[in-house]
């Protein structure tokens, strides 16, 4: 066997099991109190409710927000870095933007992310490998 065939088969290997991890931890999310499962698969708990608009695709978000793999590990974080981002929705992976547009400002939800409206077969960083779910909590402060 091939370095290159030995890398496919790791790669595979990987996805099997980040595949089947995030299924048993979407199992479980979902049964924790007020979890909300949308059909595309996005979970969310709201933790704080907000009272202004809703943001539509069209439109650029201020947020603050701290992204995890399912065991608790950092792969992105506006928080960490102490400055909010912001991005357009429209150029957000699916299940981001989905959960954003729910969000009335002033808003805090979790989202859990399943990878087929994640980032899929990529591989983003060491702690966010191919066919990975995602956990981000996400503060919407603003529509600009």
């Amino acid at each position: 066997m091939g370095v290159a065939e030995l890398l496919f088969k790791r790669k595979q290997e990987l996805i099997e099991k980040n595949r089947l991890e995030g299924i048993a931890f979407r199992e479980e999310f979902a049964k924790e109190e007020n979890v909300i499962v949308l059909p595309s698969g996005l979970m969310y708990q709201v933790i704080t409710m907000g009272e202004g608009p809703k943001p539509t695709m069209a439109d650029k978000v201020l947020c603050h927000y701290h992204g995890t793999n399912i065991h608790g590990e950092v792969f992105d974080s506006s928080v960490r870095r102490k400055v909010p981002a912001s991005f357009p929705l429209e150029n957000v992976i699916k299940g981001w933007a989905e959960g954003v547009l729910l969000m009335p400002v002033g808003s805090k939800f979790k989202f859990v992310i399943p990878p087929e409206i994640g980032y899929k077969e990529r591989e983003i960083s060491k702690e966010l490998g191919p066919y990975s779910t995602m956990v981000f909590e996400i503060d919407l402060l603003a529509i600009l």
